[in-house]
Formats: C-alpha cells, sequence, structure tokens
C-alpha cells in the first residue's frame, strides 16, 4: 500500500502529464468538485465548470503546448486533509509566438474523498518571467 504522502507526489506527477497531454478530464479527475483556485489579480477559480471552460481551446486558435515542473518542498497530511507547498515552472508555448514561462509557489490544500486523494485549494503564486531569468 503505498503511503498518502506517496499518493500525492503521484497525483502531482499525474496532473502535470495529463496538462503536458491536453487530457483535461483527467485533470478535472485530480480536483474536487468545490475545488477554489486564487491567482494574483484574478477573481477566485471555484468550481471544476471554470477550470474546464479556462482549459478549452478556441476553435478558431491551434492548441499551446504546455510543458511543467514541480519540485514538492512539503507535503504534511493530517488524517483526510493534507496541505503541499511547491515551487513550479510553466512554459506555454502559443504554436505562433513566444513562449511564456511563469515560475513561483504554490500552495495546495488537498482532500481525501472516496479512498483518493484531490486537490480542494490552490493558491497559486507564479510570476511572468523572460527565457534569460
Amino acid at each position: 500500500m503505498q503511503s498518502d504522502e506517496q499518493e500525492i507526489r503521484d497525483l502531482v506527477s499525474t496532473w502535470l502529464e495529463a496538462t503536458k497531454a491536453g487530457d483535461t478530464e483527467k485533470v478535472l479527475e485530480l480536483m474536487a468538485e468545490d475545488v477554489v483556485f486564487l491567482v494574483p489579480g484574478e477573481p477566485p477559480m471555484v468550481g471544476k465548470a471554470p477550470y474546464k471552460e479556462a482549459a478549452q481551446p478556441h476553435p478558431e486558435q491551434p492548441v499551446p503546448e504546455i510543458e511543467g515542473v514541480s519540485e514538492i518542498q512539503e507535503i504534511k497530511v493530517l488524517g483526510d486533509w493534507a496541505y503541499m507547498w511547491t515551487e513550479m515552472a510553466v512554459k506555454v508555448t502559443p504554436p505562433s509566438g513566444h513562449p511564456i514561462k511563469r515560475v513561483g509557489h504554490t500552495l495546495s490544500i488537498l482532500h481525501k474523498e472516496n479512498g483518493k486523494w484531490v486537490i480542494s485549494r490552490d493558491a497559486n503564486m507564479l510570476v511572468p518571467v523572460t527565457e534569460n531569468e
């Protein structure tokens, strides 16, 4: 049997792989129904529906390539709840544009639902950087 910490690490790996593959449905499986995403300068994104809408490519636009790296700094499990702090780098490359790179930290709260860890809350403090940074 895997430890809770390893299951959470696997969730992060699955999230990154599914995002890179453009598998929005897989990413949605990793979220609680009432998930909340907090991003600087934006209103909170509450629930899966807004995430799904934001992740859907526009029919007239090619899908961008997304690559992410997440280095987990800390995981603390407290029963059916856990928190995780990560250092991340994400690069989004539109087919006809220059890559956009964002780096920084995330603080996530996870909940174990039906024996599986899911993201319940996520505060994303990623900021844009130039490729030379």
